[in-house]
């Protein structure tokens, strides 16, 4: 056989080949502020559950979340993340295998950590919460410009610096957060939710609680469904600033349920059925010794930097909980994300590398 159809042949083997094993046709980011690496590991924190200072009643939450192993507390905690991710996907930092995840930016709490995430890189203008337009491009909006992709951006979160952080006035990009209304056409769900969300209260001011936030949410994707969607989820930090750690336990729990039951309807759709991945992860971390500052973050609080993440989907290798020792960071997670879509991701920053464990088709 001549030399030059040889090689038409083996490029052609190539495309389908690298064609096969790319399945990822949408991806989900999905983020709880300031859940701990040590809870998603070791289940309740023994010190914390046990101190009435942070959970005035163990006996009323100890039936509920503490059990005799750490992989009973964990899986009792997260149901969805170990008995399904952990066996069909991946989880990340667990620093008793020499696992790490952390942040990059110098800060470790919110705004910073959310825009290192959604640009991949850190830009030390991002320092504080306050609501300024962030000035550099995320993956979200990079993704919406992409051929086929225009309009199938979306994100519904529970903070309201969100439309700032994604920059939706420059961006496009719809960005449904705090008390927002939903507008438009509405389902008979939406305009249920609407009315809630005028009449129930929130201890948080103008940010709205996470369950209003991930019903709104699931209805925005039962109609449009999004190619790629950003959900967010706050109110774990919240009750951890509060020092109530029954009720940050409670809310962990709540969130993986969310997610759990997020994943069961994609999975029952035809659009989404085998080719979504998830991308789960924090912001910032939190303290721990001394105990106290558990309810804190910040780059005063020593390992508030270490974070955690977790991936599902048809393109993750099955690995579960990752023992092998590596360092990964919060920068690396746009990349990956594009990369999943078979978009390379680049910006104005060099922009963190592929977690290349998370993606055979890498």
């Amino acid at each position: 056989m001549p030399k030059p159809i040889l090689i038409i042949l083996f490029t052609i083997l190539c495309v389908n080949s690298i064609t096969a094993q790319h399945k990822t046709e949408n991806v989900f980011l999905i983020m709880t502020d300031g859940l701990r690496w040590q809870e998603v590991f070791r289940g309740a924190d023994s010190a914390l559950i046990n101190d009435v200072v942070f959970t005035p009643s163990p006996e009323d939450i100890k039936p509920q979340f503490w059990k005799e192993t750490v992989q009973q507390r964990r899986e009792v905690l997260f149901p969805f993340l170990w008995t399904t991710i952990g066996k069909q996907g991946q989880l990340y930092g667990n620093r008793q295998y020499g696992n790490k995840v952390n942040v990059k930016n110098p800060f470790w709490f919110s705004y910073p950590g959310y825009s290192e995430t959604l640009t991949g890189f850190v830009d030390t203008r991002i320092n504080s919460n306050d609501k300024v337009p962030n000035p550099n491009q995320t993956v979200l909006e990079f993704i919406n410009q992409q051929k086929g992709f225009t309009g199938k951006v979306a994100a519904y979160t529970t903070w309201d610096v969100f439309p700032f952080i994604i920059n939706e006035s420059r961006s496009r990009i719809p960005v449904n957060s705090g008390y927002e209304q939903v507008t438009g056409q509405l389902s008979a769900q939406e305009e249920l939710l609407n009315d809630m969300q005028k009449q129930i209260p929130s201890p948080w001011g103008t940010t709205r609680l996470d369950w209003m936030t991930y019903f709104l949410a699931k209805e925005y994707i039962k109609k449009n469904k999004p190619k790629v969607f950003f959900l967010s989820f706050d109110e774990t930090d919240d009750y951890a600033h509060a020092g109530k750690y029954d009720t940050y336990l409670k809310t962990a729990h709540m969130v993986d349920g969310f997610i759990g039951d997020l994943w069961n309807f994609v999975q029952s759709q035809p659009q989404y059925k085998d080719k979504t991945t998830f991308i789960i992860t924090t912001d910032h971390g939190r303290g721990d010794e001394p105990k106290a500052l558990w309810k804190d973050h910040g780059d005063k609080v020593v390992h508030a930097d270490q974070i955690w993440m977790a991936v599902i989907g048809p393109d993750t290798p099955n690995q579960g909980e990752m023992k092998t020792e590596g360092q990964y960071y919060q920068n690396q997670i746009a990349k990956t994300l594009a990369a999943f879509l078979g978009i390379t991701y680049t910006n104005t920053q060099p922009v963190g590398e592929i977690i290349s464990p998370a993606s055979k088709a890498n």
